[in-house]
């Protein structure tokens, strides 16, 4: 029965894990890197990348809070939070001002701007997760399962979220004007919804 129930808890981490992935922050700022996608593969290659950024620091940094048996100060989730913000509005304003630089996409891809956002969320996210690992688990091992389950559920999501979301900019790359649009409103996007962000935190 214990192991059916760890199971249980498991599998809702790895549900929750994916939907994790879908929160608006999370995918506005994806977005901005899957803009630059050439291929599908690319494009799929950046959900991964962000996925793999994010359980990283969740679970370090879950890990030695669970293990300190120590809770988040409230100021420093909020200035974790206040991160994810600052970063979406500089994203943003780097994918929109990218097409002023060049007219064509580069052959060759870096994914360290993927791993450096998923990264932010996941330090952010790390307050809550911790909360909610603390309340379906029993010990550290478990909260370290749940942890890492829960990080794989954000990678598949985050891949098949990007894998859909740069077909258009994959299907509009020899389109230089269509794709330069799309590429900067996803910048503008970013951007907004960052101050937005921000907004929702000091003053909402």
């Amino acid at each position: 029965m214990e192991d059916m129930s760890l199971l249980a808890v498991l599998g809702l981490g790895l549900a929750l894990g994916i939907k994790h992935a879908l929160e608006p922050d999370h995918v506005i700022a994806v977005s901005t890197s899957a803009a630059k996608s050439r291929k599908v593969l690319q494009s799929a290659m950046t959900g991964i990348y962000w996925g793999i950024g994010h359980t990283l620091t969740m679970f370090v940094f879950g890990m030695a809070v669970i293990l300190m048996q120590e809770q988040i100060p409230e100021t420093w989730a909020q200035s974790l939070e206040a991160l994810v913000g600052v970063m979406l509005i500089l994203v943003g304003a780097t994918t929109f001002l990218s097409y002023k630089k060049s007219s064509s996409k580069q052959e060759g891809r870096s994914y360290k701007t993927s791993v450096f956002m998923g990264i932010v969320h996941g330090l952010a996210g790390s307050a809550a997760l911790v909360l909610l690992t603390l309340s379906s688990v029993e010990s550290a091992a478990e909260g370290a399962a749940f942890i890492f389950i829960f990080g794989a559920g954000t990678i598949v999501g985050m891949l098949l979220f990007t894998t859909v979301i740069g077909l258009p900019f994959v299907l509009t790359t020899k389109k230089w004007t269509i794709n330069k649009g799309l590429t900067q409103a996803a910048g503008i996007i970013s951007a907004v919804y960052g101050v937005y962000y921000l907004s929702s935190i000091y003053f909402g």
